[in-house]
């Protein structure tokens, strides 16, 4: 229903959008086509991906990994994970939710995303070139260190 509503107001702003100015509007969803058509083919890999690795791997892996049960190792390996992990956020979200169906635990998502917004080990050499070594390391390993507390605070406000 909410989901329905937000359909109907996007529709409505844009009819009223194209009244208040046709071209504008036009030029908007031009825009919004080509960004689309950028992030499609990445999406949809990464779409196929994740179906392939969740009919591949069972709940009881992801339980066992990962899972609430799997405590601080889950977490380090979540975070670990997330850390190398260069995904967009427009698939990590949904990627999240389909492990959380699998099984797997709420702080040991938090920080797999935490650590997968904010920590970049693939991109590091570009950051280095931007903000030298030693902020980059601080950066990334304070990034990485705040990933747990902000799961520690998932994990007491979920319970």
């Amino acid at each position: 229903m909410f989901n329905t509503i937000l359909y109907l107001l996007a529709s409505l702003l844009l009819i009223i959008s194209y009244f208040k100015d046709q071209d504008k509007t036009k030029m908007a969803l031009k825009k919004a086509w080509k960004s689309f058509e950028t992030i499609l083919p990445q999406f949809i890999v990464i779409l196929i991906i994740v179906g392939i690795m969740l009919s591949a791997i069972s709940p009881d892996t992801i339980s066992k990994w990962i899972g609430s049960e799997s405590g601080w190792l889950g977490m380090l390996i979540a975070a670990i994970v997330g850390a190398i992990t260069l995904i967009p956020g427009f698939v990590a979200f949904p990627l999240a939710a389909a492990l959380l169906d699998g099984g797997a635990g709420f702080m040991q998502i938090a920080v797999f995303i935490s650590t997968l917004m904010m920590v970049g080990v693939v991109t590091i050499p570009v950051e280095i070139s931007y903000f030298g070594k030693k902020a980059t390391l601080y950066r990334n390993l304070l990034a990485f260190g705040f990933s747990f507390i902000v799961a520690m605070v998932i994990g007491v406000v979920i319970k």
